[in-house]
Parts: C-alpha cells; sequence; structure tokens
C-alpha cells in the first residue's frame, strides 16, 4: 500500500503542472490539498511556500530561456512587494473577513478571462513591447506583497490577470513575469514565516520531487504546446480553484 505522505505526492503533481503552465508556482493549490489530506496547519503554509521556491524556480529559469521574462517589468513589482510579503507573512491570520471578498474577486477576473480568451492573440499583439508604469507597478506590487504573505501564496493568482487587463504585457511574458515575481516573493515571505512559526513535514522531499515533475510538464504546456487563447483558459481555470480555496476555507 502507498502511505499518506505519496498519495499526497501525487495529488501535488498536477496541481503543479496546472499553475506552472501559465507562469504560477502552486500555493493556493498546495495548500487546498495539504489541508484536504489533514496536514498540520503549523506546517501547511512553510510547506507551501517551500513547493513554491521549487516550481517557482524551473518556471523562472524556463520562461526566462523562453525570452519572457523582461526584468525591467518585473522590477517594480518585486520591489514593492518583497518587503512587504515578509512583514505580512509574519502577521497572525485572522479567523475571517477577507477571504470571502478575495474569492469573489477571483472569481471576477477568472470570469473576465474566460470572456476575454478568443481574442487574445489581437490582445499580445497590441501589448507587445509595453513598459509597465513604475507607479501602477509599485502600488500593485505592494498590494500584492500583503496578500502573499497573508495567505501563504506568491500573488501570482493577483499579478497575472491585472497584466493582462491593464494590457500590459502578452500572455506569455505576462506568465513569465508572474513566475519571476511569485518565486522572489515566495522566498522573501517563507524567510519571514520561519522567523515567526512553523515547521515542514518529514515527507517534503517526496513532495519537491512530485511537484518538480509536475512543473517540468506544466512549463511545456505553457511555452510549447498551449495556444494563448487555451493558456488564458488554463488562466481562467487556476482563478476560480483559487477562488474556491478562499470562499470554502
Amino acid at each position: 500500500m502507498i502511505d499518506s505522505a505519496w498519495w499526497l505526492a501525487l495529488a501535488l503533481l498536477p496541481v503543479a503542472a496546472l499553475y506552472s503552465s501559465v507562469g504560477h508556482a502552486g500555493a493556493s493549490g498546495y495548500i487546498a490539498v495539504m489541508a484536504l489530506s489533514g496536514l498540520a496547519p503549523e506546517q501547511i503554509r512553510p510547506t507551501a511556500l517551500a513547493l513554491n521556491l521549487l516550481v517557482g524556480g524551473i518556471g523562472l529559469w524556463r520562461f526566462w530561456r523562453g525570452g519572457h521574462v523582461r526584468w525591467r517589468n518585473v522590477l517594480p513589482f518585486v520591489l514593492a512587494s518583497a518587503p512587504a510579503a515578509y512583514l505580512a507573512a509574519q502577521v497572525p491570520l485572522p479567523p475571517q473577513g477577507y477571504s470571502t471578498l478575495l474569492g469573489l474577486v477571483l472569481l471576477v477576473a477568472a470570469a473576465g478571462v474566460f470572456r476575454g480568451a478568443g481574442h487574445a492573440a489581437d490582445d499580445d499583439a497590441r501589448a507587445s513591447g509595453r513598459r509597465v508604469p513604475w507607479p501602477g507597478g509599485l502600488l500593485a506590487g505592494a498590494l500584492i506583497g500583503v496578500l502573499s504573505g497573508l495567505t501563504g501564496t506568491g500573488g501570482a493568482i493577483f499579478l497575472t490577470p491585472l497584466l493582462l487587463f491593464m494590457h500590459w504585457m502578452p500572455t506569455r511574458q505576462a506568465s513569465g513575469t508572474s513566475v519571476a515575481f511569485v518565486w522572489i516573493n515566495s522566498l522573501t515571505a517563507l524567510a519571514g514565516l520561519v522567523q515567526a512559526t512553523g515547521t515542514v513535514p518529514e515527507a517534503l522531499p517526496a513532495w519537491l520531487a512530485a511537484v518538480a515533475v509536475g512543473a517540468l510538464l506544466g512549463t511545456q504546456l505553457g511555452l510549447r504546446w498551449l495556444p494563448v487563447d487555451a493558456l488564458r483558459r488554463t488562466l481562467g481555470v487556476v482563478l476560480v480553484i483559487a477562488a474556491g480555496k478562499l470562499l470554502l476555507a
């Protein structure tokens, strides 16, 4: 019989594949899977962020090698989000409040992504070569960093739809920007969380191996196999899953 740790590894692999295909690292999905498996709450947040670091690192390398990471566009988000995520990760989560609101926001974002998928190619052509404005990037980065640190997610579930709705960059570049953002955010949030509280389970190496396989498959889907309209619909599915996790928590 396969023990529960290996069953959880098998469940985490497709989560990593789905999320990494759109430039996300999957923390919100990992949190939901681990919560359903009965993992101790004090282990869930640091474990999700550790998985995020690996999946995000694989995604960052592959999207950068594919020419979809422009550091000039990443910088304003990271400069504001990194310190915000580090500080917010040390704040105890309130029992209720913002989860419902964030879940509804993500559902609205998902609806917009699905609706815009049909003209994704035209939108990408118009957004090609644009630069993220520094004031808007700094403000968005700070707000997303706070949400990232509080919820234990990397923040890409908020950043990617924003980049597409603002027409700041094409779809695959939005994925590349998001995965760079999520990797740095996860690193700083994990550092803040370690200083506060939290432990990781002994089965973490097996889970890291599983999500690494998922990330390699997912980034191949996002970079090579999925056309941009399908990529946006995949993003919509990811947003709906993340919304469900927040609304049903």
